[in-house]
């Protein structure tokens, strides 16, 4: 078999076993595709060949549509990596692509594929110190972004300037349009070289930089697509910015592994009930968002669950088990959550097949051999115990990435020993289910008991008051520290002693005398441009002497709630 046929198979192993999935773990392996691969060619243009189903379909706010097919992409990515070719892109050329939900994204992304550069996919949301540390950290040979963001690269200088739109100094992408077609040769890629570097998020230091090779992500995210259950035919909806990880697996690599159709709902402000109508005129079939977007949901009016809809899903964060609970009464559908990190594709994950214990993500996916190390003894945890989340690298992990590019020291700390350590700390049931308890680094100890901000965040957002909340060690001369809540009010609810009162009694009645909240702050959660709170900031805080902390609400406050524990 040739290599498309090898990977198809693989495809085709997952998509029959999508109903068992101990049998999904048990006998799938990673494809073996020998020296060379190419996904943009072997994959998608055989797959495009003749192909005029919707590969691609934009709505936006206005309701204008932008619909492309399978065999429609493959010819324009060919004109454009022509194009791209033309004005100096060469294979192994880092090329920084900076473009929104838009139709040039993934052309680009194709393109840049079949010449062999190396993708590194930065949000639009990104500022001008940041961007300056990914163009010089990256070594960026080449940028590709709208004509309107041009202006942000002035000052940075040793790269090709490719624009969406005409800007001074930028060629115009668009002009590739007035390309002939001709086919293209393939870049005869090697399966170790590189494709993919993408910047993490940065929730705890200054953003990694991880490599990933020309199967890492195109082969290994048959596990993100075996999570999802997309299949042949489907419309999948996944919100997500341009930039991410989670872009690539699920509004890129998963869907066009399955043979689906990516449908995009490009807003610029949020609107759930505008939404909740593409969902239903759209017909999706598998809706992926984060937590943010479904607490958004179940705050407005979900009505009755879109027809065409099979599989909901979430990931990014874990999801509270009440958000879950809301959708489930209103739709009769389960979110499922899922496990992975921008250095693999989805590790752990609650299939369709699955059942779902409440607060779990799931069991390990077919291929990832998943185990949980001992904190303090480094040992491997056999069956019902709770240690950080690793890998075992004495199998194949095909997914994983090659590491962090230009930064050996880091990349050696997290393989050591035979592992790769994901920096999460879990806990594992008899049923061998997992749930997330947190990073390694947001754990705390309060009276001397392990706390898990996450537990904690998951009952203080079922209050009607809170909207999102963050939890971390606040010092405390008789307990070392206390859980405190940094809390970013639901609208309609205004910052007032008693909302603390009631927020603070709300945790109390919910929660261990050891694991309830202590204090209350009402304020804006720090985050990273994805999204992510940094905890790391809010934990600094507690710790600054000089932090104005004279708007915080502590239990003593409130004679009703004082007593034992």
């Amino acid at each position: 078999m040739n290599v498309t046929e090898i990977y198809r198979a693989a495809r085709d192993q997952l998509l029959a076993l999508g109903d068992d999935h101990e049998r999904a773990v048990a006998e799938f392996r990673w494809p073996e595709l020998g020296d060379e691969f190419n996904w943009a060619v072997d994959w998608f243009d055989a797959v495009a060949k003749g192909n005029d189903t919707p590969a691609l379909v934009i709505v936006e706010e206005d309701g204008s549509t932008l619909q492309r097919s399978y065999a429609e992409l493959s010819r324009s990515s060919d004109i454009l990596a022509a194009w791209l070719a033309d004005r100096g892109v060469r294979a192994g050329d880092p090329v920084l692509l900076m473009l929104g939900n838009q139709v040039e994204m993934w052309d680009a992304m194709l393109a840049l594929m079949k010449l062999g550069a190396v993708i590194l996919p930065t949000t639009v949301a990104i500022g001008r110190v940041d961007l300056a540390d990914r163009v010089t950290r990256g070594d960026v040979r080449a940028v590709i972004c709208n004509a309107p963001d041009a202006d942000k690269f002035a000052g940075l200088d040793g790269f090709l300037r490719l624009s969406v739109g005409e800007a001074d100094g930028w060629a115009d992408l668009r002009a590739a349009r007035d390309r002939p077609w001709a086919p293209l040769p393939h870049p005869r890629t090697r399966t170790t070289d590189p494709l993919l570097r993408y910047f993490t998020s940065g929730t705890t230091s200054l953003p990694k930089l991880v490599e990933h090779s020309q199967v890492s992500y195109p082969v290994g995210h048959l596990s993100t697509m075996y999570w999802i259950g997309v299949r042949p035919g489907d419309t999948h909806l996944n919100i997500s910015s341009p930039g991410w990880g989670k872009h690539a697996w699920s509004s890129f690599f998963a869907p066009w592994i399955a043979e689906a159709t990516i449908f995009v709902y490009n807003y610029a402000r949020f609107d759930a009930a505008a939404l909740l109508a593409e969902l239903r005129r759209r017909d999706v079939s598998t809706f992926c968002a984060p937590p943010t977007v479904w607490r958004m949901l179940i705050g407005a009016d979900l009505g009755e669950r879109p027809a065409g809809l099979r599989e909901l899903l979430s990931a990014g964060e874990p999801l509270n088990p009440e958000v879950i609970a809301r959708v489930e009464r209103a739709w009769g559908l389960t979110i499922r959550d899922g496990y992975g990190q921008t250095e693999t594709t989805a590790q752990i994950g609650n299939t369709p097949s699955s059942r779902i214990k409440p607060g779990s993500m799931g069991r390990p996916l077919p291929g990832y051999p998943v185990v949980l190390l001992d904190a303090a003894t480094g040992r491997r945890v056999d069956g019902v115990g709770e240690g950080e989340l690793c890998l075992d690298l004495s199998h194949d992990v095909l997914p994983l990435m090659t590491g962090y590019w230009g930064d050996p020291d880091r990349t050696a700390a997290v393989t050591r020993d035979g592992y790769y350590r994901t920096g999460d700390v879990a806990a594992r049931d008899a049923d061998g289910d997992i749930t997330y308890i947190g990073r390694t680094d947001d754990v705390f100890k309060a009276s001397d008991y392990k706390v898990s901000p996450f537990e904690l965040e998951s009952v203080l957002i079922e209050h009607p008051a809170v909207a999102e909340a963050a939890v971390v060690p606040a010092p405390d001369p008789v307990r070392l520290a206390v859980p405190k809540a940094y809390v970013a009010l639901a609208p309609g609810y205004e910052e007032s002693a008693e909302v603390a009162e009631s927020i603070l009694r709300h945790c109390r009645e919910n929660l261990a005398p050891y694991l309830r909240v202590r204090r209350v702050e009402f304020f804006e959660l720090p985050k990273t441009i994805s999204g992510k709170i940094r905890r790391v900031e809010l934990r600094a805080r507690e710790n600054d002497p000089d932090a104005d902390l004279s708007r915080e609400y502590r239990e003593e406050h409130f004679p009703g709630l004082t007593g034992r524990g």
